[in-house]
């Protein structure tokens, strides 16, 4: 499409050429003044086209990527009960659902969908959320219980982690 415009713009130039032998040198400065105008109008039409393009294409790109966002957080509800399932004192019953959870969590993150590691990390509230504020030994503002664990999808989160933070130690008096 492009070699196309190029060739009716040489063709122009040259039709220009011929006319500007035969008619007079003011008449061709006039043509070729407009010429070079299209011209610069033609180029930005162009880039700007070709930009508008590339935009569309990003957009179109995140628009996929999380299409399944919603389909994505009723299944985290699903995995939720199937790990309180996973606590129970059962022998078979762990036996069969620990099989479950390990496939249901390689087809999570085989698309895209990955928990957030919270044991022992510094609080960040991009990821967490605060439910409870309790005296440990550990550092203050860092994590020491995950109540619901968080997950990203593609390098966003959809869901943050419901974690108890540290107080720090409490000194009695």
């Amino acid at each position: 499409m492009e070699d196309d415009e190029t060739e009716r713009q040489e063709e122009i130039v040259s039709n220009e050429s011929e006319a500007s032998e035969v008619g007079d040198e003011g008449d061709s400065k006039v043509t070729r003044e407009a010429y070079e105008e299209l011209n610069n109008k033609f180029l930005r039409l162009a880039a700007d086209f070709e930009n508008f393009k590339k935009r569309s294409a990003r957009e179109r790109e995140q628009i996929v990527r999380f299409a399944n966002e919603q389909f994505a957080l009723e299944i985290l509800d699903i995995l939720d009960n199937f790990e309180r399932a996973l606590k129970s004192e059962d022998a078979d019953l762990r036996e069969g659902l620990s099989q479950i959870h390990k496939l249901f969590l390689s087809i999570m993150e085989r698309n895209g969908i990955t928990p957030i590691e919270c044991a022992h990390v510094r609080f960040n509230p991009n990821e967490h959320e605060a439910i409870a504020s309790i005296p440990s030994e550990q550092e203050e503002g860092t994590i020491v219980d995950e109540v619901c664990r968080g997950y990203c999808m593609h390098d966003k989160v959809i869901r943050c982690a419901k974690v108890a933070v540290s107080q720090g130690k409490q000194h009695k008096e």
